[in-house]
């Protein structure tokens, strides 16, 4: 067990979430740190330079982005081990989402290096909280695969889920991924979310069947999908049910085992089942 306190006589790597579009999301607080820290470690320096220069911002920058991320850690880590404040900065939103950071923060971690985030804009908050979709329980997936078998083989592994699905898409892709939802989960109801923040800021609500209909050329800059959860699996068969249970309970299975055979077999969410086997 570590129990870090980030600001204890400590040194921590700092995580700066930056704006998904519009730039006066930058907090007080993000810029303050960044004003004060000898390094930024940025995905893109090219475009963490150009936003930094919005803010009449000079500061030296160092890549670290996803093919070069174990190595880069290793530098970042160097540099805050001699007395350096260091900040990570991804594209837009948070590092770590779908985007580089994880590595690093892992590095972070088994270097007993405190990390501490500096809030700002998140992409897939952005959409689902005015999308108008169920935001009690959700699940956020990111980018699903670009090879149309495994995206298929990705959403069936979903598709019982009853939370609210999010994912990302960019515009070249988002015909084919929105055909490839339909093929999965069915009609269900769903929400594009672009340009979020910026001046062009949509959200289009609708089914899947009338989202696949969109002129794609109509369709530009980053996308967040907000998927519908699946109805059909809040509503089952209880006299089915409590037959599997007692069925494999006769061969001798563990509860965890039962619970595990149950969902796959019926399509249930785990947690119902549990609640009556115990």
């Amino acid at each position: 067990m570590k129990r870090n306190k980030s600001f204890e006589n400590n040194n921590p790597l700092y995580l700066i979430a930056t704006p998904i579009g519009n730039l006066k999301e930058f907090s007080t607080r993000a810029l303050e740190i960044v004003s004060e820290c000898d390094l930024v470690a940025a995905e893109d320096t090219r475009n963490t330079s150009n936003l930094l220069r919005h803010f009449d911002i000079s500061k030296k920058t160092y890549s670290l982005r996803e093919h070069n991320e174990k190595m880069a850690s290793e530098y970042v880590i160097s540099q805050i081990k001699e007395g350096k404040k260091v900040v990570y900065m991804s594209d837009a939103g948070y590092p770590g989402i779908s985007d580089p950071g994880y590595i690093l923060v892992r590095a972070c971690i088994d270097n007993d290096i405190p990390v501490s985030v500096v809030n700002g804009s998140s992409a897939f908050l952005s959409a689902l909280i005015p999308s108008g979709l169920d935001t009690s329980h959700f699940y956020f997936y990111g980018f699903l695969s670009a090879k149309k078998q495994e995206a298929i083989n990705e959403l069936n592994a979903l598709k019982n889920k009853e939370e609210t699905l999010i994912f990302y898409e960019a515009p070249h892709r988002i015909n084919e991924t929105l055909n490839i939802l339909l093929e999965v989960l069915g009609n269900r109801n769903a929400v594009i979310a672009r340009e979020l923040t910026k001046l062009n800021e949509e959200f289009i609500r609708g089914n899947l069947e009338e989202l696949v209909a969109i002129d794609s050329a109509t369709l530009k800059g980053e996308m967040v999908l907000i998927i519908e959860g699946n109805k059909e699996a809040q509503e089952f068969d209880l006299d089915k049910v409590n037959e599997t249970i007692e069925l494999l309970k006769s061969k001798g299975l563990s509860n965890k085992d039962i619970i595990e055979i149950t969902s796959k077999t019926l399509g249930i969410n785990k947690n119902k089942i549990s609640k009556l086997l115990y």
